[in-house]
């Protein structure tokens, strides 16, 4: 169970790492190179989703993923489409930062029958997106405002509000391809709220970037850009966790 191994580890005072793909991003000819980085590494799991990509080719990707890869595979849903059998878990990703009732809801009772057929586990999730220095792919297709990057108590409310919901995990994004990451305060605020694992992401561009979310509180950290860019990067992210 993904949920129970990340509860365990973090209840050991353990830091959590992962690597998140972007089909449309990263072509499936790069896997045999990365993998064998992957494969080696601490890094816990495998995330895959994004903005734009390709419905059509979604399960395949995933598939050959699955078929090399010794780390578990959690989707991390752009649309109601991104649904294959062949990840272990899924983030159903609630966008409560925004009030669009799309993503708020809409898009899960779209997904809702398959999800419940399927074998994924289902890890509901508090999404927030947090103001970047830049309009990001994630603002744009959510069509909703982010957090203002200085409002760390509206994060910790809204934080605070999704776990009063259900939600199980809490998630704070920059957005791919931020040049910074979710600011330490904003990050020690939300977690001091909430009890559920917070995941942080965006702009976790160096060993220097993933040691600040970490000691900020993120229990996970999320990183996806920066090895899309340079796939020996796995390397340097490896050699902080070890």
């Amino acid at each position: 169970m993904i949920k129970n191994h990340i509860l365990n580890k973090i209840s050991l005072g353990k830091k959590i790492w992962c690597i998140l793909l972007d089909p449309d991003k990263l072509p499936i000819e790069k896997f045999d190179y990365l993998f064998s980085l992957i494969n080696k590494s601490s890094c816990d799991y495998i995330l895959v989703g994004g903005s734009l990509i390709n419905n059509f080719i979604f399960n395949n990707y995933i598939k050959k993923i699955k078929a090399i890869s010794k780390k578990p595979i959690i989707i991390f849903p752009g649309n109601n489409q991104q649904i294959s059998q062949h990840a272990d878990g899924l983030f159903l990703l609630s966008l409560i930062s925004g009030r669009n009732p799309d993503l708020l809801i809409g898009q899960h009772v779209k997904a809702a029958f398959k999800l419940k057929a399927s074998n994924l586990e289902i890890l509901p999730c508090g999404y927030l997106l947090i103001e970047g220095d830049s309009l990001t792919s994630a603002i744009y297709m959510s069509e909703s405002l982010p957090i203002p990057k200085n409002k760390s108590d509206i994060a910790a409310a809204t934080a605070l509000a999704g776990e009063l919901l259900g939600l199980q995990f809490i998630y704070l994004d920059k957005g791919s391809g931020s040049k910074s990451t979710v600011q330490n305060q904003m990050i020690k605020t939300v977690k001091k709220n909430i009890e559920i694992p917070l995941i942080v992401g965006g702009g976790i561009n160096d060993r220097k970037d993933l040691e600040n979310v970490w000691k900020a509180g993120a229990d996970i950290a999320v990183i996806g850009t920066s090895i899309e860019k340079n796939l020996n990067n796995v390397l340097l992210f490896d050699k902080i966790y070890q």
